[in-house]
């Protein structure tokens, strides 16, 4: 028996004369994606991507894994090839689901014929197929209603596929075809799943992440390392660029008032990574931000946040509450690491009383008490890059 996996578009089959190129891009991440598991065949035929393994020692359920970390699938199946000719059918369909109907109670089968011109209709395919294993497995009924397995049979041009079941895709638009964009991140749970969801709308990323030695360890920065590597399953391979901020955040302790602290942090951080995210061609910035969550996430904090920016930030979970987002880590399993003791640059020097409605020729006034642009190139200057 041959095994392949049908892989069904998502909202890609929605795309007016671009299509072609949506459709490209995600052949070539799922080539990609699944060279390290072994050699496959990808076609793209009648709005369904065909992948074939090459050899018969390839692992199908790591295949299928990583398949379903890909952006831009709606959903896809397991399934057997056969021949078009409906002896050869209900011969592989019992074979291939053999296992499955031993813990099958009742079943229907359901046929999808795209080669009109195959003999026998869908009503009559389904009729023959499901009377064949209704005879083969006795002991699961017919239920047409409310099936605890679903066969299906498809008729294609190049062969007849069975399987039974379809498993969800990642959904989303294809890695690349959404531009780029330089997220800042965090080692915690927010920023990671913010990531994720820009990746799901297309978004190439460069990661952008803060150091303060000595008031941060390495250990945190191989946590945000490792958080990264769990986003990269979803959205591919990244550049990860680690900034110097130490002496940035002792000028701002030293220099500017308490309550400022926080805000102006975040406005040098926000210039830093768009700096970076310039010299990487990125076309935006992005941010784990949830309105209200913290002191810096006000609307007046951001608003002063925003003021030196020159490109976009996008902030996917603006109006979400924490059990959300905390719901889509434990999806990307990313939340146990996130919630590791290792300390990030935004908990140092945290003042006791942020002011959460900063007026912004204030925020000037205090971050003016500092010589910044020569701290700010030397930050830039020396980044270190790890490749995710």
């Amino acid at each position: 028996m041959k095994e392949v996996i049908l892989i069904k578009l998502g909202e890609i089959v929605l795309k007016g004369l671009n299509r072609k190129n949506f459709e490209d891009r995600l052949v070539k991440s799922i080539k990609h994606r699944l060279h390290k598991t072994g050699s496959f065949k990808v076609k793209n035929s009648q709005s369904i991507i065909t992948v074939t393994p090459v050899f018969e020692d390839i692992d199908m359920d790591e295949a299928a894994e990583c398949i379903s970390k890909i952006f831009g699938i709606a959903a896809f199946s397991r399934a057997c090839a056969a021949e078009k000719d409906i002896e050869a059918i209900k011969q592989t369909a019992r074979d291939y689901l053999q296992e499955t109907f031993l813990s099958t109670s009742s079943f229907k089968v359901e046929a999808k014929r795209s080669d009109k011109k195959f003999p026998l209709t869908s009503p009559q395919i389904a009729a023959e197929v499901g009377g064949y294993l209704s005879d083969c497995f006795p002991d699961a009924a017919v239920d047409v209603h409310n099936p605890e397995t679903v066969v299906t049979v498809e008729i294609r041009d190049d062969a007849a596929y069975i399987h039974a079941g379809v498993i969800r895709g990642a959904g989303g638009i294809p890695v690349g075809t959404g531009g780029k964009a330089a997220v800042l991140i965090s080692g915690g749970i927010d920023s990671p799943v913010a990531a994720y969801m820009m990746a799901k709308r297309g978004i190439e990323l460069t990661a952008v992440h803060f150091a303060s030695p000595p008031y941060t360890s390495e250990r945190a920065e191989e946590k945000v390392r490792e958080l990264l590597e769990k986003v990269s399953a979803y959205s591919g391979k990244m550049t990860m660029y680690t900034v110097p901020f130490t002496r940035l955040q002792e000028e701002i302790r030293d220099k500017c008032h308490e309550e400022y602290f926080t805000i102006i942090m975040r406005r040098f951080m926000m210039t830093i990574a768009e700096k970076i995210a310039r010299q990487n061609d990125c076309q935006a910035l992005i941010t784990g931000e949830s309105l209200g969550q913290v002191a810096s996430q006000t609307i007046g904090a951001i608003a002063c946040t925003d003021a030196v920016c020159h490109m976009p930030v996008f902030r996917p979970l603006i109006g979400m509450d924490k059990e959300e987002i905390i719901g889509i880590s434990r999806k990307i399993d990313t939340f146990d690491i996130s919630i590791q003791p290792y300390e990030d640059c935004c908990t140092v020097f945290t003042p006791k009383h942020p002011r959460t409605r900063p007026v912004l020729k204030n925020v000037i006034v205090e971050q003016n008490k500092i010589d910044f642009e020569p701290l700010i190139e030397e930050a830039v200057e020396n980044v270190k890059i790890t490749e995710i």
